[in-house]
């Protein structure tokens, strides 16, 4: 999965991050919306069928996980997909409203 680059684009208070193979047409993408300087919602991950079982919704969300935490915003997921991502990763408590953060230790 080393050839997956992931792009953002962003127009106001919308964004999806974008994840593209070479010599594929098919993009994978997570859509959000900005509800603040610091709160996005993310409402959708979409990948296609020529990209199934190859990790790349995974890496969509460990993606925008290390950009909330770089950029310093949380995330508000409704997306079924990155709810249950987050569900399986507790240490994503720091970024993802409604889970505990995992305790110092």
């Amino acid at each position: 999965m080393t050839d997956l680059t992931i792009t953002l684009e962003e127009d106001g208070n919308k964004g999806r991050y974008v994840a593209r193979l070479p010599g594929s047409a098919d993009e994978a993408e997570m859509t959000y919306s900005r509800i603040s300087p610091s709160r996005i919602i993310v409402d959708h991950t979409g990948v296609p069928d020529a990209f199934k079982g190859m990790g790349v919704g995974k890496a969509l969300a460990l993606h925008i996980i290390s950009e909330a935490r770089t950029r310093g915003f949380t995330i508000v997921p409704l997306c079924p997909f990155l709810k249950a991502q987050a569900d399986r990763n507790p240490d994503w408590g720091d970024v993802i409203e409604g889970m505990a953060a995992p305790a110092a230790g």
